[in-house]
């Protein structure tokens, strides 16, 4: 099993990327957002899924373990396959699957090519517990007190970032000085997410 793969980028196609490593060029089945990050000539590490079957061993790789996961949570929902997956995770970034699906929305992964609004619900329905649990798992007392009115929305945006696999700590000291009166739950994630980049 492969954790993930550091080399140089040598071919980038359409949901492909090819990564060698020390000679030997792999071959890894990667998303839109993935690739928009990469390359070509240029070292990168992705980190790996590894989908094996009786007639082939496909290799599906990601910039960050975030994305990973994400792909990983994907395929534990009925009806969902890598290529499925994989489709999701180009139409949307990590952090954008995440809150839609603790706010189910359902336009956002049926932007997704071969993604029709039952399995987008189905996906919600099988997940949003899942990431929920973040939620009631992320006390508000560990983070910056707020209004009541906008205690929703933070809370989901705590949850999502948590989900995204951000420490507690990293999450208060982001959101340390934020006005979140009246944002949405993204736009306090990337009001975060930019707070830390600018770190």
């Amino acid at each position: 099993m492969f954790y993930y793969l550091n080399g140089e980028i040598t071919l980038l196609e359409e949901n492909l990327a090819v990564v060698d490593c020390n000679g030997v060029g792999y071959g890894c089945r990667t998303s839109g957002y993935t690739l928009s990050k990469l390359r070509v000539g240029q070292k990168a590490k992705l980190f790996t899924y590894c989908n094996i079957r009786e007639d082939a061993f496909d290799i599906y790789g990601f910039s960050t373990k975030e994305e990973l996961r994400c792909f990983e949570m994907l395929l534990g929902v009925t009806g969902v396959g890598p290529k499925a997956a994989q489709a999701i995770l180009s139409a949307v970034s990590p952090d954008r699957f995440t809150l839609a699906v603790m706010t189910q929305d359902e336009k956002a992964l049926t932007a997704a090519q071969g993604v029709g609004k039952k399995l987008a619900q189905r996906i919600i329905l099988e997940l949003k517990d899942k990431l929920g649990t973040v939620a009631t798992e992320v006390g508000a007392a560990d983070f910056v007190p707020v209004q009541p009115q906008g205690g929703s929305a933070l809370a989901l945006a705590q949850a999502a970032l948590a989900e995204l696999g951000y420490h507690q700590t990293e999450i208060a000291a982001a959101l340390k000085g934020l006005a979140v009166e009246g944002m949405t739950t993204e736009q306090i994630v990337r009001q975060a997410l930019r707070a830390m980049v600018m770190r």
